[in-house]
Formats: C-alpha cells, sequence, structure tokens
C-alpha cells in the first residue's frame, strides 16, 4: 500500500470486537498537518463527530483515533467523557496537544465507549507507528464489511510528484449526508457507519481543501446508497503533510479527492450488507445536474428498483415510475432505458423481450450501468446503488446479537 510522506500508521486488539480481531487505529503526522473534515448531518450525533467537527474546525491535527465495533452513539456525558480521555491519553503519549487529536467510532448505538481497553492498547499503538502500518488501519476500522477498502491519486507538477491516500470501511447503514452541520435536517434509524480517512503529501491551504473536500464528497460519498439511512457517525478527514513540495489548484485538489473518494464510495456499495451487485445510475437530459441528481437519486434508493437488481429483472417499468415520483419535471414520451449497452425502453415505449433478456444478462455482473435519458437538456448525473435482497435482512435482523 502505497506510503504518504509524513505519516504514520498502526492498529491493535483492545478486545471492542467480539471476534477479537484488530479494532483500534491510529494514524499520526509528523507534526501538526492542515487538516479539513465533512460530518453526517444526521439530527442523532455521536459523540466523537462533534468533538472530531470541533477539533477539525480549528484547521490542524497530528493525529486521528478510530475504533470500531463501538459507535459511542446515543451515550450522553458518559460518552463524550470516553472521547475526551481516550483522546487525551493518544496526545499524552505522543506529546501533543489533546486538541489535535481527532476521534472516529463505529458499530452499535447506545454502548459507552470502553475507555479502559482503548488507552491499555495506547503504548502498542504509538510504539508501532509505522508509514508501511496502512493495510493494518483499513482492517482495525472494519465492522460488517466483507474487504479493506483503499484508494490511491496523484497529481503531477513537472518532476514533483503529491499522494494521495484513502482508507475507508462501510457496508451498512450507507447513505452518507456529508457536510456542515446543517440545523432541523432530518434523522434516520440508527445502525451502522461510514469512515473515511485520506492523507496526502500535497501543499494545501486549509480553507481550501474545506472548500474541495465538500465538493468531492458531494460528488462521491453523498451520492451512494446501500440502504437509504444515514448514520450518526459518518465521517471524512483529509490531512495534508506538505512534503511533496507540490501545491494542486483548486481544480487539480478536487479532481485529486474525487479520483480517491469515488472507487471508495463505490467499494462501500459493492460490499452493501448482503449485496450481489452495485449500480451506477446516470440520468441525462435534464436542465440541470440538480434535476439529475434528485431523479437519479429517487432511482437509486427505490426498494422496488433495488429488489429488481437482486432478482436481475429488466424491469423498466420501476425505473420509469421512480424517476415519474423524484418531483423533476420530464416527458416520459421521451424518455429512454438502457442497461449497459442494451435498450429495453424507448421514448417511453418497451423494446421488447429479447432486448430484456439480453440485459438480464449484464444484470448478472457485479458492476453495470443503467442509463435513462429523459430529455435534450445538459444536466446529467451518477448515483451510485447497490441490490436489495434476503442477505441485508440476515445481517440486520440480528446486527447486535
Amino acid at each position: 500500500m502505497t506510503s504518504i510522506a509524513g505519516f504514520r500508521f498502526s492498529a491493535a486488539a483492545a478486545g471492542i470486537k467480539k471476534n477479537g480481531g484488530l479494532d483500534v487505529a491510529l494514524v499520526v503526522a509528523d507534526e501538526p498537518v492542515a487538516a479539513a473534515g465533512v460530518f453526517t448531518r444526521n439530527l442523532v450525533r455521536a459523540a466523537p463527530v462533534d468533538v472530531a467537527e470541533e477539533r477539525v474546525s480549528r484547521g490542524r491535527l497530528q493525529a486521528v483515533l478510530v475504533n470500531a465495533g463501538n459507535a459511542n452513539a446515543c451515550t450522553g456525558e458518559p460518552g463524550l467523557r470516553a472521547v475526551l480521555d481516550t483522546t487525551a491519553a493518544v496526545a499524552e503519549a505522543l506529546g501533543v496537544e489533546p486538541s489535535r487529536v481527532a476521534p472516529a467510532s463505529t458499530g452499535v448505538i447506545g454502548k459507552v465507549l470502553p475507555t479502559e481497553q482503548i488507552v491499555a492498547v495506547v503504548p502498542t499503538l504509538v510504539a508501532e507507528l509505522s508509514a508501511d502500518g496502512a493495510g493494518r488501519f483499513a482492517e482495525a476500522i472494519l465492522t460488517t464489511d466483507r474487504w479493506t477498502k483503499t484508494a490511491t491519486a496523484e497529481v503531477r507538477q513537472g518532476e514533483q510528484v503529491a499522494r494521495f491516500l484513502g482508507i475507508a470501511k462501510g457496508a451498512g447503514m450507507i447513505h452518507p449526508d456529508l457536510g456542515p452541520q446543517r440545523p432541523l435536517q432530518p434523522a434516520g434509524p440508527p445502525h451502522a457507519t461510514m469512515l473515511a480517512f485520506v492523507v496526502t503529501d500535497a501543499v494545501v491551504d486549509v480553507q481550501l481543501l474545506q472548500q474541495c473536500l465538500e465538493r468531492a464528497a458531494d460528488l462521491t460519498f453523498n451520492a451512494c446508497s446501500v440502504d437509504g439511512d444515514t448514520s450518526t457517525n459518518d465521517t471524512l478527514l483529509v490531512l495534508a503533510s506538505g512534503r511533496s513540495g507540490v501545491t494542486p489548484s483548486a481544480e487539480e485538489l478536487t479532481a485529486a479527492l474525487v479520483e480517491v473518494c469515488r472507487p471508495l464510495a463505490r467499494e462501500m456499495v459493492r460490499d452493501g450488507e448482503g449485496a450481489e451487485h452495485a449500480v451506477d445510475i446516470v440520468v441525462r437530459g435534464l436542465e440541470s445536474e440538480a434535476a439529475a441528481r434528485q431523479i437519479a437519486k429517487t432511482v437509486a434508493t427505490s426498494p422496488l428498483v433495488k429488489t429488481a437488481l437482486y432478482g436481475k429483472d429488466a424491469n423498466w417499468g420501476r425505473l420509469l415510475a421512480a424517476a415519474g415520483r423524484a418531483g423533476v419535471p420530464f416527458d416520459p414520451r421521451v424518455a429512454s432505458v438502457r442497461v449497459g449497452d442494451v435498450c429495453i425502453c424507448e421514448r417511453g415505449l418497451p423494446t421488447g423481450a429479447e432486448a430484456e433478456a439480453r440485459a438480464a444478462v449484464i444484470m448478472r455482473e457485479n458492476t453495470y450501468a443503467i442509463e435513462l435519458v429523459l430529455g435534450e437538456g445538459p444536466g446529467e448525473f451518477t448515483y451510485v446503488t447497490s441490490d436489495l435482497g434476503h442477505g441485508y435482512v440476515d445481517v440486520n435482523a440480528g446486527y447486535r446479537s
């Protein structure tokens, strides 16, 4: 896995996960570095989210402490104290200010973070920090995930290269709504989480980094869904050491962040609890990107569409019906629908059983695209979704047991 100049990683087993595996992870910068973040806008927010957002708002971090197996959400004052005590232990071991350590948690809601167990492994975490430790970090943050999720990107300026490394987890309760906190947002039911961390050796201005991160998140994590539920703990952090000497432009920085975040978002959807397919819902021909996004999101989160994906059923009627209730005007008489390169609906009418049979073959693939062309406008957007089948119920019916 790519190492990024100025950063070291480690992981340890604190006994939080039932299987006894790695469950606490640490990334440390050699010195305070530029930092930006976006967080869940669910009204029900975990204590580590509130603490991390406040500390990131200062623009400089030196470490991120992550645990899996316990979300530390809906835990009141004891949960907040656990966040402060565990990050303080890391800060003391590193010789840095506690405000330079951001927390992140994922797992079961309603249980206070086991402070003593985490504090007990802090010496190990610090002693085992390594530039090559990102793989263990990626493993430690998993919950119901079936595999680790990483991605890389580069910005080249002549002979110099700035590198980006992204690490994420997430498989259930995936419908991120990341950004600056907005009051009076509807809250989803508590369950699981997506976490993502990007480190880079690029030279960046903190304010620009925050702006570019918000745009990148909107095009990637905020454009994917497994089950339509937004977590209490969703967190995306970026830390930049500046060691490369490369200063990307706003366009280059945004493009690099998108290049890292998009495959991470796709992998979370592909790894959706019980999922067998990750599908791009591509909507074109609307008046604006916002209009296309609204339709793509509505189609991507439709239970009827998602169960059709599970059944490999080229049910174009469900796709158009979902598009039609999105609240965006278009003329159904000009609509066309494609699965891969197979047109199954043209000008609002079916193209026949043979086309649907060929589309069903494409729908057996792990990943593919469904395209809805609903007009001749410039607006287009892609939303990534998964199928919804029996496996999702099996995982979630017994999540806490």
